[in-house]
Parts: C-alpha cells; structure tokens; sequence
C-alpha cells in the first residue's frame, strides 16, 4: 500500500504538470473560437470582444486556469464553445469507445507478441526466425496511416468488412448478441491496424528478453538437469523475463491509444480521435485541453498498473 500511494501521488503530480503545461501552451496558440469572426464584416469588434468577455477569455491567465481547474473538479472541464455545452458528457459519450479500441488491441498484440517472441528466441538461428523477422521488419517500416487507407480500401472491393464507424445503420433495433457481432466486425479494421504496427516492437523486445534468459547461467543449469524444453520456457524463462515486458506494457498502452486517435479519425471510429479533431479545426480549446488530459489521464492510469505489477513480480522492488 505505502509503494502504491507513493506512485499514486506520483501520477498526481505529473498531472498536475500536464494540465499546467497544457493549458499554457493553449493559451499561446494564435487565435480562438472567436477570431474568425472578426474576419465577417457584419460582425463588429465590439461584439466579439463582449463574447470573449461573456465567456471569460479576456480574464487573466491565472483566473482562467484556477476556473478551469474548478471545473474539472466538477466533472465538467471546461465549457465547449462549439458544442454550447460542458466537456465533460463529451468526453464521457468517446472514451468508452477508446477504451474499447485501444483495450482490445493491447490484447490481442500481447496475446500475439508473447508466443512469437519465445518462439523465435528458441529458434534463434534458423530460417523460420530469419522469416519472421524479416516479415515483422516490413511490418515496422508500414506507416499507420498506410495500412489503414490499404484495409479499408480492401474493406470497400471485397465488402468482407465494414469500412468505418463503429456499428451499421439501424443497428438499433438489432437484438443483444446481432449487435455485439456487429461491433466486433466494425472492430476488425482498426484493432489489425494498431496491432500491425505495434506487433514488431512487441515481439523484438520479448524475443530479446527470453533471449538473454536462456543465455543465463540458470538456463543452462535447468537444461543440464533435463528439465523439458517447454517446460523450461514457459515455467522458468518467462517469469525471469517479465520485468522489461511489464515496463514494455505501460509504454505500449501509450503508444496504442496516441494511435488509436489518429485510426479512429481515418476509420470514422466514434472515440477521443475524431472528437480531438474537431476541437482544434474549430479552435474550441476547452475541449481540447478535455481531450488531452483524458488522454493523459488514461496513459497515467496504464503506467501505474504496470508499476504495481512490477512491484508484484520483483521481489528487489519489494525490499528497497
């Protein structure tokens, strides 16, 4: 509990920072909601400037952050300008939709990652791990945005797949399990995108870590002694090599859901994504300071259960 609360506190203060920062560097960018009216002859500067007051932008910096601040305390963060209500049943309505994205395809990358990887470590040498590695290396050097516009351009000739949005028209009135199918069709597309480009990473790094595992003086004794070769891998090398792959899982939930907003913006995913989009073509700053510090809240979250699991499988962590 003691180790927990101190990374809890930790997080706290790096959010703190990054709602600092963040609300900074807005504030910096050139213009808001309100600047291209000035643009409209038939707007006066008089009256933009009683809207800017009206909503508080002509308020010191300070001012402004301590309502914000208060705000988001509420729940509400922020009042968004182009959508003439709170952020925070915005943001509410997209993150279970990110979630559900960036969830799945942590999983099935891992799901993926962790055999591949312990199976080209045990093969070090042989062709089947030159292919293997050969074909991820291609995989690495696809861009994202290259190997969605590629599924969904397969998605539209064959009609095997939905090509975008998260459930077909007039799935409302499908029944219970007719329309969990139908989001686990529309989930195909952009869950192969994440994982395609965050599959390489994964693997290299398992392989690298089962790797030294069985290059160590403990390996070889277990395979002196007869231990089987199965056995050995999944009893005794990959607990051993946990500790990267744990610190590796917080860096691939971050890397995942920084991806995730840009595949949901191209395959019309209804997330943070498109929402984030939005909220800067239309300057609504509010909202994008909501979009940035739930993200950021949900990269937190996900580095801190992978500190705790770190803590659980290190017993060097427990003592010091």
């Amino acid at each position: 509990m003691k180790y927990a609360a101190r990374r809890l506190l930790h997080s706290l203060f790096l959010l703190a920072g990054v709602s600092l920062l963040s609300f900074l560097f807005a504030d910096l960018a050139p213009g808001d909601f309100f600047s291209e009216m000035r643009l409209d002859p038939g707007v006066t500067s008089a009256t933009v400037d009683a809207l800017r007051a009206r909503h508080g932008l002509d308020r010191p910096l300070p001012v402004r952050y301590a309502a914000w601040l208060g705000s988001m305390a509420r729940g509400e963060f922020g009042y968004s300008l182009a959508y003439n209500t709170a952020v925070g049943p915005l943001l509410r309505q997209r993150i279970p939709g990110t979630l559900l994205l960036t969830g799945c395809a942590t999983l099935l990358a891992w799901l993926m990652a962790i055999p591949l990887g312990i199976w080209n470590a045990a093969r070090r040498g042989t062709w089947s791990d030159s292919i293997t590695k050969a074909s991820l290396s291609i995989f690495l050097s696809i861009p994202d945005i290259l190997l969605a516009v590629i599924l969904l351009a397969l998605a539209v000739e064959t009609g095997w797949l939905p090509a975008g949005g998260m459930h077909a028209p007039g799935s409302e009135s499908l029944a219970a399990e007719d329309r969990f199918r139908d989001t686990l069709r529309h989930l195909v597309i952009p869950v192969a995108v994440l994982v395609l480009g965050m599959l390489p990473v994964l693997v290299r790094h398992v392989r690298a870590s089962v790797a030294e595992c069985l290059d160590s003086p403990f390996a070889l004794a277990a395979r002196a002694h007869g231990i089987p070769r199965r056995r050995l891998l999944f009893r005794h090398i990959l607990p051993a090599a946990l500790n990267p792959l744990i610190t590796l899982f917080g860096f691939s939930l971050g890397t995942l859901l920084s991806a995730s907003l840009l595949v949901e913006v191209l395959v019309g995913w209804p997330g943070l994504g498109p929402l984030f989009l939005e909220a800067i073509m239309a300057r609504d700053f509010a909202l994008v300071l909501g979009v940035v510090m739930s993200s950021t809240t949900l990269l937190i979250a996900g580095n801190l259960i992978a500190d705790l699991l770190l803590y659980r499988a290190d017993p060097r962590i427990q003592t010091s």
